[in-house]
């Protein structure tokens, strides 16, 4: 018979060896045991990298204040808006991008991002020749086409977590993966694309076949229908992310200089995005009331982000007009060269990262405003 000592220790070692295997399986006493994301760039984490598209960032000066100052495909110098998030309800302080080969499913297990820089919530917004277009000294470069298209849909997002769902059940178990897909905290950001790089574009023939309100009402349509197919598929607990200021982007406001009408704010696109927003909540208390067991928040980046723009002192910011990489107007991406002299040295001084992005500061700020006014919920 063994002796008690001998028992302990071996009870001991089996529950470290336990832990140590089911360490990264979440358990029923997490509220939210994984964060899981769709949209564009303000929540991609660097799906971009394993496509064939000129949106990427996996390359410095991007992702030099991540961990390691290493560029991950996200579009800042280090954390974005869901990795702040995954940390504020006590998961990794990242979240993962789904095609990310040094991840596998023990790293999605308690968060996965499906999300694509320069997708939007329509399919045509996915094929759009970004930026380029609105720059008047690129408007002749020889860009090859297919290189700036194929971002990864909405819809394909979708295929993507039908096929984390069974992986993560052969991986965990059905029950277990049950847990984990019901309580989740789904993550839904994009809509700034459709706007600025299709509907306002003028390589795209979107506003010859929509009235502004019209393709507004059509987004709309479409993001209701996406959060009933992922409701569908198991998710309950949702955050509809709203449009941010998107008038005041540094790109946005070079546009403005570029055609003769100063560097200020393009006051017609806030209002866009306002109009939007509330579309947007007033489809989220839609949904509330008409969906059983669901419970989704409208997660409203705009006032705190125009706080900041307007009054960057404030939150100890010192530039708000022109962003940290490069001159700021009008470089993101492959634009957004790490030799370029004019980058700014401390991103922590900028509310923009490139001219399309927030830095990692901003993200920051962003979602603890967000967790304080809507994410609180899930907590």
């Amino acid at each position: 018979m063994m002796s008690l000592t001998v028992n302990i220790a071996l009870s001991c070692l089996i529950l470290l060896f336990t832990s140590s295997f089911e360490g990264a399986i979440p358990t029923a006493a997490s509220k939210v045991p994984a964060i899981i994301v769709f949209g564009d760039s303000s929540v991609d984490s660097g799906n971009n990298n394993r496509i064939s598209t000129v949106l990427k960032s996996n390359f410095r000066p991007y992702g030099r204040d991540f961990y390691g100052g290493r560029p991950t495909g996200r579009f800042s110098n280090g954390r974005i808006p869901p990795d702040f998030i995954s940390e504020k309800f006590g998961l990794k302080p990242y979240v993962p991008a789904y095609l990310d080969p040094s991840y596998n499913v023990s790293d999605f297990a308690t968060g996965v991002c499906f999300a694509s820089a320069g997708t939007g919530f329509d399919n045509a917004t996915s094929n759009v020749l970004f930026i380029i277009h609105r720059l008047p000294f690129m408007k002749h470069m020889d860009f090859h086409k297919s290189a700036m298209q194929n971002v990864i849909p909405l819809w394909k997002q979708v295929e993507y977590y039908k096929y984390y769902k069974e992986t993560l059940k052969s991986y965990i178990g059905d029950k277990k993966s049950e847990y984990v897909i019901r309580e989740a905290l789904y993550i839904i950001s994009l809509g700034t694309n459709d706007f600025l790089e299709n509907y306002y574009s003028l390589s795209t023939n979107t506003r010859s076949r929509y009235s502004l309100d019209q393709y507004q009402d059509f987004l709309i349509d479409i993001s209701e229908r996406f959060v009933k197919q992922i409701y569908h598929l198991g998710a309950r607990k949702i955050s509809l992310t709203g449009l941010p200021p998107m008038g005041c982007l540094p790109l946005e406001r070079a546009t403005n200089l570029i055609n003769g009408h100063g560097g200020g704010c393009m006051n017609g696109y806030n209002g866009v995005a306002l109009r939007f927003n509330a579309k947007l909540n007033g489809l989220v208390a839609r949904m509330n009331e008409e969906m059983e067991g669901i419970r989704v928040v409208f997660s409203d980046p705009y006032g705190v982000f125009l706080q900041m723009i307007r009054n960057p002192s404030s939150f100890g910011f010192e530039v708000s007009s022109v962003a940290c990489c490069a001159t700021g107007m009008f470089e993101m991406g492959y634009l957004c060269d790490e030799l370029n002299p004019f980058t700014c040295r401390d991103a922590d001084k900028y509310v923009f990262w490139d001219s399309f992005h927030p830095t990692q500061k901003t993200s920051r700020i962003i979602v603890d405003n967000l967790i304080q006014n809507s994410l609180h919920q899930f907590l």
